[in-house]
């Protein structure tokens, strides 16, 4: 899809390739900014609240960074020294001035993703060992993934956000594509290591209940709801 002429600004506060390519998909223009928070100092009972709550630490992690970045902007025009965290930021020309004042609104998206297995939640595996034991479990089984969208106007303050579940069952997958799944090493960057939207796991998906942009991490549907929400 074309990028389309928003009325708005985006920054999407991820640095997932997937999430990227979602937002991209869906025809918005958009600069990338981290929050870099601890996410295992935030938990919660619920898999829905856990998700929740580190969709919003994001956004207030990034709204406070943003202020940092301006509040330097105009004690050091026109030299900004910066720290290298946000070098990404900057590389991409991330708009620098007052978010309260400017003529368009800049929409802030942050979002959070966890794996549900039995009762166990699954955040992103910790070591190749727990990646194979994570996919084994799958094999010939059942797992949810349960996501959170938050959308902040940073002209507004107004933040809006909500979680969205799909469920996924699996035919048995082979040792032999879980072992080069392992090593390949790209399910040590997702929750769960799962990743079923790979070409060597998609044959071994029985049936998707909810949306596949879900499961990779930014759900289409409700972005765009949400978007809606706080303009």
């Amino acid at each position: 899809m074309e990028a389309n002429c928003s009325p708005f600004k985006i920054i999407l506060g991820s640095s997932s390739i997937a999430r990227r390519k979602i937002l991209a998909e869906m025809g918005y223009e958009f600069t990338v900014m981290t929050a870099d928070i601890d996410e295992k100092s935030i938990r919660k009972d619920k898999p829905e609240e856990l998700v929740m709550a580190l969709a919003e630490a994001k956004a207030t992690a990034i709204t406070s960074k943003l202020q940092r970045i301006n509040s330097q902007a105009k004690d050091s025009e026109p030299i900004i020294l910066i720290a290298a965290d946000t070098a990404e930021a900057i590389s991409q020309k991330i708009p620098l001035g007052d978010y309260i004042k400017d003529a368009d609104p800049t929409l802030l998206i942050t979002s959070d993703q966890v794996v549900v297995y039995g009762d166990a939640v699954r955040e992103k595996p910790s070591s190749k060992e727990e990646a194979r034991e994570f996919l084994k479990g799958y094999s010939g089984g059942h797992a949810a993934t349960v996501g959170s969208v938050s959308v902040t106007n940073l002209k507004t303050g107004s933040r809006k956000g909500e979680w969205d579940r799909v469920e996924i069952f699996f035919h048995e997958i082979p040792d032999d594509i879980i072992e080069k799944m392992v090593e390949e090493g790209i399910v040590l960057n997702v929750a769960g290591g799962l990743i079923i939207e790979h070409p060597l796991i998609l044959p071994f998906v029985k049936q998707v209940v909810g949306t596949t942009d879900s499961v990779m991490g930014l759900p289409k549907a409700l972005t765009e709801k949400l978007i809606k929400e706080v303009l």
